[in-house]
């Protein structure tokens, strides 16, 4: 318990500060009661079918999400994240990625801008850092300020908490 009180909980404190302060592609309102940051590849069916299931709490200023892309399932997941981040309007490009489950692709860039390269690189790091090795990897500060995390597609309990911000 103390060990918990005294080292985990501040530490997943920091680093939900740092995960906050990413650039990533933002949805929902800033009074939503739960924020949540997740990391998705543009080829991650799960983290498609997690988008789809989080809209509805999008909707009703439940939850708000801001996801940070990255390249981790194809060799040319990097590419597309790249194309999506560098779009004139980064959400609408995520937006019909999603709603049409990845038929819908943004058209690649020949040369990909330094900024959008550096903040894929970022995003791989921090979650690399966090020790997720896969897509969706979902995070939120739950009411009693603890950092929560989810691998993989969220089961109906997850999902339930993540709602409720338990």
């Amino acid at each position: 318990k103390i060990i918990n009180d005294e080292i985990y909980i501040p530490a997943g404190r920091e680093m939900w500060k740092t995960l906050t302060q990413a650039q990533g592609i933002k949805e929902g309102s800033e009074e939503a009661n739960c924020k949540v940051v997740m990391f998705a590849d543009p080829f991650c069916p799960y983290c498609n079918k997690f988008w789809h299931q989080v809209q509805p709490l999008i909707k009703d200023k439940r939850v708000s999400m801001t996801t940070l892309l990255v390249g981790v399932i194809r060799p040319e997941s990097g590419q597309y994240a790249a194309a999506i981040l560098a779009a004139d309007d980064p959400r609408k490009a995520w937006h019909e990625l999603e709603n049409s489950n990845g038929k819908n692709k943004p058209a690649l860039k020949e040369n990909t801008p330094r900024p959008v390269f550096e903040q894929i690189q970022r995003n791989q790091q921090l979650m690399d850092k966090l020790g997720a090795n896969g897509t969706p990897a979902i995070y939120y500060l739950n009411k009693d300020r603890t950092l929560q995390q989810i691998l993989g597609m969220p089961n109906a309990q997850q999902m339930a908490d993540l709602a409720a911000c338990k």
